[in-house]
C-alpha cells in the first residue's frame, strides 16, 4: 500500500540540493527524511512523507485534520515506523 503521511519539519540536517535532509515529527516518533523535493520547507512546516522523501508541503490544517483520521485508526505512528532512514537511501556500493 502506497501511503504518504504528514510529518512537522523540526530540524534541517542538510540542506544540499540533492541530497536535504531534515527531522521530521510524526506525533511522538522522529525520522530523518530526504527534502529534496521540497527544498522550500522551513522548520515548523508539514510535508507528506512517502517512503522516507518528503514530496510536498501541506496546509497545517490539512495536517491536523490528517492527523485526527490517522489517529482515529491508530495508524499515524505505526505509519511512521515503517519509514526507512534516511541515510540509507542515497549509500550506493
Amino acid at each position: 500500500m502506497c501511503l504518504g503521511i504528514p510529518g512537522e519539519v523540526t530540524r534541517w540536517i542538510d540542506r544540499d540540493p540533492l541530497l536535504a535532509r531534515a527531522e521530521v515529527r510524526f506525533g511522538e516518533l522522529s525520522r530523518v527524511c530526504h527534502l529534496a523535493c521540497v527544498p522550500e520547507a522551513e522548520i515548523g512546516d508539514y510535508v507528506i512523507v512517502h517512503a522516507g522523501i518528503a514530496i510536498s508541503k501541506v496546509n497545517p490544517d490539512e495536517a491536523r485534520r490528517l492527523f485526527d483520521e490517522l489517529d482515529q485508526f491508530a495508524l499515524r505512528e505505526e505509519l511512521a515506523t515503517e519509514i526507512p532512514p534516511a541515510g540509507d537511501i542515497h549509500e550506493i556500493p
